[in-house]
């Protein structure tokens, strides 16, 4: 049976990212234009991480899925902010202190504005995301209790180059889809193939957050990871979330799936 974890897509929940001033991914050009709305201060968990941690363990859940932002984490090329590690490395170990297991997920769907747009269909790209692995793998040493390269790769490349839904916003790209495909194979490999993170990588499924999926998912190999949490803001808010602030504390937002996640 698979181990279900709750996703926290930093993102959505942290705030600060695509702000003016503040680091930007793949999607500042099309909140610029007004496209969609960003994530703003989001969930504001940034900050508050600890407290959605501590809920979490008193509700009797396994653990969470934490995303590392690689735009926080390296908002300009070669460009690291230390304390940015120095800050999800307390998360993660306030987080094991209260029990949780802890799945990082490397690479989300917000990827730097540096990149570019076609960031997985171009090879340059490669050692920069190797790069960023190792990175972060010896920042946060063994405070994880498991890996994934990239938090949902198949939804990255549907939505991409299929759907139109997200970065580069392109429909029915056929070719460019198997080359993004065959792109995150190679990375998710090359990762593999180190000392650091490849014993540590598990394999992972992402489903929304509904009876159904759920239902459908338990007896998935590996781990499912569930959006979300926290729903959050922004462009890759989840649709629903277990937990909302209701100005004093982290409350149940949604009782009727809480005990399939238990």
């Amino acid at each position: 049976m698979a181990t279900t974890l709750l996703a926290l897509d930093g993102y959505a929940v942290e705030g600060g990212l695509d702000g003016r001033g503040r680091p930007a991914t793949c999607y500042a050009s099309t909140i610029a234009l007004g496209r969609h709305e960003g994530p703003g201060e989001a969930a504001g968990l940034w900050a508050r991480y600890e407290e959605v941690l501590d809920a979490a363990a008193e509700l009797g859940l396994a653990g969470v899925a934490l995303s590392v932002e690689w735009a926080r984490v390296e908002p300009l090329p070669g460009e690291v902010d230390e304390s940015a590690l120095a800050r999800y490395r307390a998360v993660i170990e306030h987080a094991r202190a209260r029990g949780l297991r802890v799945t990082v997920r490397l690479i989300t769907a917000a990827w730097p504005s540096w990149l570019g747009p076609e960031a997985w269909i171009l090879p340059w790209v490669v050692p920069h995301a190797l790069a960023h692995a190792a990175r972060v793998a010896e920042a946060l040493g063994e405070g994880p209790t498991g890996w994934v390269v990239f938090a949902d790769p198949a939804g990255l490349v549907a939505g991409g180059y299929l759907e139109g839904t997200r970065p580069p916003w392109r429909r029915r790209a056929r070719a460019e889809a198997a080359l993004a495909r065959r792109q995150l194979a190679r990375i998710t490999a090359a990762v593999a193939a180190t000392a650091h993170l490849g014993a540590g990588l598990v394999e992972a499924r992402s489903v929304e957050l509904d009876p159904i999926a759920l239902a459908r998912s338990r007896w998935a190999r590996g781990e499912v990871h569930v959006r979300s949490l926290v729903r959050g803001k922004g462009p890759t808010a989840s649709a629903r979330g277990l937990l909302a602030f209701d100005g004093r504390a982290w409350v149940v937002e949604d009782e009727s799936v809480l005990a399939l996640l238990r």
